[in-house]
This record gives structure tokens, C-alpha cells and sequence, in this order.
């Protein structure tokens, strides 16, 4: 991979001859874990301006119609998070002279507030090609990363590093979007203060390229408006209107509740593993070739591009002297070009075998096919595959392995349905129905549901007190760990149509071996297991201990005292914004230094000033936890782990963050 610095570029296609598609990261890590930015695109035409509104891609407009666009969402990496955009370059209009790749941050946060801020550009096989990185941020609320811009026939890419204190509401204004808030037209502006961007420049001494030089204008937002601005709390509006799942189902005609609804995809009659993997791949490659949005949203992040999808199962395959049969092929066309991708599926906790997939991916490779994707209950993460292949650097043609777990799929189909839209109710019924079968207990496609054979004496050996700080079970329980609170999020996230993703507190470049080692040592010594995890629109880092010498799950969260209020009057306001949160939960004060006063919810109700400290010290915050026991066994049951982490999490959301925030708009302010 090529490093540029500010200002440089560099050719796309004298880096890889695979360029006709691109995938941009944007990543970044926060000491405190609690930072965040949200992305967007804008397509610009020859004076540097949009076309239309159409041409602004954020959140809430996260992929273009023709699929030259598609912001893939974030994804934790071992130190931080990273944000994904896949960008077909061949499918990019004509008039569109320049792509801009931007974040932005809301509620006062500043760009030099977060860490090891990165973009890197990787081709259709995922194979990195140029990075840069940003050292000098600063105040900026915004922030332009690069730029992939025409040059004649080939497409450049330029390390920007532009920032503007006005946030998203400046930058997009100064690229022609007309931005509508919803809060009162301010004062009229000052005088604008326009500062240049840097002028491009070639890093082989080549003459300097002429280039639109846009501005960043330090003014407030137009008041008249077409296109909303990325403002949290805020539903800003689409061009498109999409069809969603009512909230309230209809009532049913059913004579009495023991009758069930008939289902496009039965599952009752599945009795072997065998069964499930058929009928699962079966079911997913059929909805995603007649959904769109869900075929594309699931394959964009692996190279594939927007295009005729058709998908097959049981394809036999020439290998040796027997055949192979993968367990489905996924074919886009575009233009003419195909681009073919092999499938192997595993449900239930039967794991990825290394030389099946080896296999497959030889096979891939003298086919010409330019991905094996794995499907599994499995998640995968950052350092650590799910299976072990070899790539032969010989071949010319390379191909690429990714993974999807079955988590992933029902987040997808979640967001889709539930939140964001599609395009037809037929699709959307098709999506409910998928979701339906995933989510059935035969089905075998629960997700992660297994902690692994390490689980039971490592715990054993916790309780015992026999345990060795350097035993190497205790690393596969974290890694274990790791997988189940990235499923947690992804459950959790898909329920509430917002990104939920763990908080890792270490450096980007930082070994994710040597910490989960680190981790398991910690385990060995204190018998506890944590993560952190955040949930966008709250602001607030939740954490979740598993002590496994008491066996209880704890979650919490600690708010800040809202400064300048009475002390009283702030308990207060904290106990009647918990009205509904359970009894049993646990509330602190905290003070500069240390801890205060602490009680259960129901003591504490008819007395809230036993929460001050005696000494008249005014609180600085307060500690939110509930307390509940966990499974002991491995598995997924309802007496298992994993099930009990996931019901702590949900009621402790639920139950107590969900009804912050009233103590929020009164004054409090989560962090």
C-alpha cells in the first residue's frame, strides 16, 4: 500500500489493475471511546457543485439508484471503528467530475478529539492501495478526507485533509446543498471568511493539474433549504419514499392463538444439519436476487457491483477427479461483466472446515471468479479469521475471502424492513418472511451460540481458584467474548435502527493478539470478563461485566450531573426520568475522586436525598447498574451464557437507558 500526505495523489490505475471499483475506509479511535462521526459523499459536476440533491449521500441517503454509491456502515476493528463506502467508479455518471469522501461530528465533538484519523482506498478485492492519514485536526466539526476525481479516462485519488468549524451544515452548503434546519433562522452572518483548499500536486515532480479550488466558507447555513442537515434526534427527509413493516401488526382473523400463520418459508419439518444448510442457503440467495437493496447491501462490502443479481445452490464444480458442490454461487452482471462469487454455508455451531474452503477458493481462483464468501453463525473479527487459507501469490488472478455471519444477515434484513425502507411492500413482506426463518428455533441460523470448548474448564478453573495467568483457553474465552458482544450490537442495533458497536480503548496499530492475551491474563486473575459497548442517539458507553466467580451479569452507565443545577433538584429529576426503569436498579453518586452515597431505585424513590453526600459535596455524575445472574453453561439455552448476556443487555437498555432522555433534555448530559 502507497502512503501519500496532504495534498498529494496519485493514480488509481497504476496501482492496481482491479480499480474499476473501489472500497473507501474512513477510521479513527477515541481515548475516551465515546467518539463518533458520521460519513458522506457528494458527487460533484465540473464546477464543483452537486447536480441536485440526489448527489449528497449521508445516513439517511446512504446509496445511489445506480449503484455507484453505497455507504456500507460502520464496523468495529481491534482499536477503534472504521466506516465503509463502496464506490463503483464504472458506474459513476459521465457529469460527475469528483467524488468528495467527508465526515462530520454532532453535539459540540471536534475532529481533534479523536485519534489515528485514516483513509485508505483498497480495490475490488478488498487489497489496500493508497492510505492517508490526518495529523492536524483540530476544532473542525468536518471534515474533507479525500477525493477520487477524472482525469481523462483514469480516475485519481487526492489526500485532502480539509476541516471546517461550521460542520456538515458549512461543508455541504459550499458544494451547492441547500440545507434546511430545524431550528430558528439565525442572525444574519458575518462576513465570510473563505480559505482555499490545497492545490493537488504530483508526487513524481509532474506538473501541477488544474482543478476546481473549492472554499470553505465560515458562515451559517442558508435558511431556505431542500435537503435536511445530518442532525441528530432528526428525521431528515429522502427523495425516495420507502415502505417499512408497521410498528403495529394487524389484527389477526384466527379463531384462537393456537393457529399459525402460513409462512413462505416452513421451517418445522427440518430434522438434520444437512437440511438446514440447504434450505438456508436456498431461502437467503433467493430473497437477495429478488430484493435488491438486500443483495446489494450484502455483497457491495466484498467487491461485487450494482447489477443484475441471479443466484444458484448446489452448483457442481470440476476438481480432481470428484466434483465439488459448493452450497450456492452468486452472479452479478454489468455492463456486460460478470462478477461470480462461491458459498458455503454452515448453521447450527457446526464450524467452517479450513480445507473445504481451501478448496473453493482454488477453485475460484482457476475459474476466474472473484470471491468465496462463508456464511456461518460464526462472527467474525478484526485479527482473527474464521478459517485458515493459503493464497497463492503466483496466480495473477486474485481472489478474495470474506465472511458473513447469520447475525449480519438478520441486522441487515432488520434495518431494511424496520427502519430505513425498500422499495415495494412485495419486498418487504419477502424481507419479514426471511426474517421470520431466521429467527425460528429449527432453522439453525440463530447466530453465535457457542462459547466454545474452552468455556467450561476455564470457568471451573475460575471458581477453583487452579487457574494459570498464562493459560491459552483463557484467550479463546475472550475471543469468544469479543464474538458474542459484537452480536449483542448487532441484535440490539437492528432492533433500534441505530448503529450499536463495542468501544476497543486501544491504539489502531496496536496487536488485537497481544491484547485479547493481555485480557485472558486479567480473566485468569480476576475472574471477570468486560466490554463496553455504544449506541448512537444515546451518546452513552454502557458497560457489561460476566463475574464468573459470582456468576452475575452487571451492566451500567455512568451520566454527568448537569453543572450549575441544585443538587436535590437533579436527584430528582434522575428518579422521575426512571419512573418505569426496574426497582432493583442500582444508583450511585459519584463525586470528584470517588464514589458517594449509593441505593436500590425502590429506597431510594421515597427518599432522594439519601443519595447526596453527607458532607454537602455536589455530585458529578451518577453510576446506573443492574445486577442479574447468567447461565453457566456454554450454549445458547435459556439457562446458557450467552442468552443471559444478551437479556442483561436488553432490559438494562430497555429498562434504564431508553428513559434517559428526559433527564437529558432537562439538563443532564450523557457521555
Amino acid at each position: 500500500m502507497q502512503e501519500i500526505s496532504k495534498g498529494a495523489n496519485v493514480s488509481l490505475t497504476s496501482l492496481s489493475e482491479d480499480a474499476g471499483a473501489v472500497v473507501v475506509s474512513l477510521g479513527w479511535t477515541s481515548a475516551t471511546g465515546a467518539g463518533d462521526a458520521d460519513v458522506s459523499v457528494l458527487l460533484l459536476d465540473e464546477n464543483g457543485k452537486v447536480r441536485s440533491e440526489n448527489d449528497f449521500y449521508f445516513y439517511n441517503n446512504p446509496a445511489a439508484a445506480d449503484g455507484s454509491v453505497q455507504l456500507l456502515g460502520k464496523t468495529p476493528t481491534s482499536n477503534g471503528d472504521e466506516d465503509r463506502i463502496s464506490v463503483d467508479l464504472t458506474a459513476v455518471p459521465e457529469d460527475v467530475a469528483r467524488i468528495v469522501v467527508a465526515a462530520s461530528q454532532y453535539g459540540g465533538a471536534r475532529f481533534g478529539d479523536l485519534d489515528d484519523l485514516r483513509m485508505t482506498v483498497s480495490d475490488r478485492s478488498g487489497e489496500p492501495l493508497v492510505g492517508y492519514s490526518i495529523e492536524d485536526a483540530g476544532v473542525e466539526t468536518a471534515f474533507i478526507f479525500g477525493e477520487l476525481y477524472r482525469r481523462g479516462k483514469e480516475w485519481k485519488f487526492r489526500a485532502v485533509g480539509q476541516g471546517y468549524e461550521t460542520g456538515l451544515t458549512g461543508l455541504a452548503t459550499d458544494f451547492g446543498v441547500d440545507v434546511l434546519e430545524d431550528t430558528e433562522p439565525a442572525a444574519a452572518p458575518a462576513a465570510a471568511a473563505t480559505v482555499p483548499l490545497p492545490p493537488p500536486r504530483e508526487e513524481d515532480g509532474a506538473a501541477v493539474e488544474p482543478a476546481p479550488e473549492p472554499t470553505v466558507t465560515a458562515t451559517a447555513a442558508a435558511a431556505s433549504a431542500t435537503v435536511p442537515a445530518q442532525t441528530r434526534g432528526r428525521a431528515p427527509r429522502t427523495t425516495r419514499k420507502k415502505v417499512t413493516l408497521p410498528k403495529v401488526a394487524k389484527k389477526s382473523l384466527a379463531e384462537n392463538d393456537s393457529w399459525r400463520t402460513a409462512r413462505l418459508f416452513p421451517v418445522p419439518s427440518l430434522k438434520s444439519d444437512k437440511e438446514r444448510e440447504v434450505r438456508a442457503t436456498s431461502v437467503l440467495l433467493s430473497v437477495m436476487a429478488q430484493v435488491p437493496e438486500l443483495g446489494r447491501r450484502l455483497t457491495a462490502g466484498f467487491g461485487a457491483p450494482a447489477g443484475r443479481m441471479q443466484t444458484f445452490t448446489e452448483v457442481p464444480l470440476p476438481h480432481g477427479d470428484t466434483p465439488k458442490r459448493p452450497d450456492g454461487v452468486i452472479r452479478v452482471e454489468r455492463a456486460g461483466k460478470l462478477w461470480t462469487a462461491l458459498v458455503e454455508t454452515k448453521t447450527h455451531g457446526n464450524p467452517l472446515k479450513d480445507e473445504q474452503v481451501q478448496q473453493y477458493m482454488d477453485i475460484a481462483a482457476r475459474r476466474g471468479y472473484e470471491a468465496v464468501i462463508t456464511l456461518s453463525n460464526d462472527v467474525a473479527l478484526d485479527g482473527s479469521p474464521v478459517v485458515d487459507v493459503k493464497i497463492d501469490g503466483r496466480r495473477k488472478h486474485k481472489v478474495s475471502l470474506w465472511h458473513l455471519s447469520w447475525a449480519e444477515v438478520a441486522h441487515q434484513a432488520q434495518m431494511l424492513i424496520r427502519h430505513e425502507g425498500v422499495d415495494n411492500a412485495a419486498h418487504a413482506w419477502l424481507l419479514q418472511e426471511l426474517l421470520e426463518y431466521l429467527q425460528h428455533e429449527n432453522s439453525g441460523c440463530h447466530g453465535f451460540q457457542n462459547m466454545g470448548p474452552a468455556w467450561v474448564p476455564v470457568r471451573k478453573g475460575i471458581e477453583d481458584e487452579t487457574i494459570s495467568p498464562d493459560d491459552e483457553r483463557a484467550v479463546d474465552v475472550v475471543e469468544s467474548w469479543e464474538r458474542l458482544i459484537r452480536q449483542v450490537c448487532l441484535r440490539l442495533g437492528g432492533e433500534l435502527g441505530q448503529k450499536a458497536l463495542p468501544v476497543q480503548r486501544t491504539r489502531r496499530d496496536s496487536d488485537p493478539r497481544a491484547r485479547r492475551v493481555a485480557a485472558g491474563s486479567a480473566l485468569c486473575a480476576d475472574g471477570r470478563l468486560s466490554a463496553e459497548l455504544r449506541i448512537d442517539g444515546t451518546g452513552s458507553v454502557i458497560a457489561v461485566t460476566a463475574d464468573l466467580r459470582t456468576g452475575k451479569v452487571r451492566t451500567s452507565v455512568d451520566i454527568p450531573a448537569p453543572e450549575g443545577s441544585y443538587p436535590l433538584a437533579t436527584v430528582k429529576r434522575l428518579l422521575r426520568a426512571l419512573a418505569e426503569a426496574p426497582a432493583d436498579l442500582h444508583v450511585q453518586s459519584l463525586v470528584e475522586g470517588g464514589n458517594g452515597p449509593r441505593g436500590t431505585l425502590e429506597r431510594l424513590r421515597p427518599e432522594p436525598g439519601d443519595l447526596l453526600p453527607k458532607d454537602g459535596t455536589a455530585p458529578t455524575g451518577f453510576r446506573l447498574a443492574l445486577i442479574k445472574g447468567m447461565g453457566n453453561t456454554r450454549g445458547n439455552t435459556e439457562s446458557g451464557f450467552i442468552r443471559g448476556v444478551d437479556a442483561a443487555v436488553d432490559r438494562f437498555y430497555h429498562g434504564v437507558v431508553a428513559h434517559l432522555g428526559a433527564f437529558e433534555a432537562r439538563g443532564g448530559r450523557r457521555g
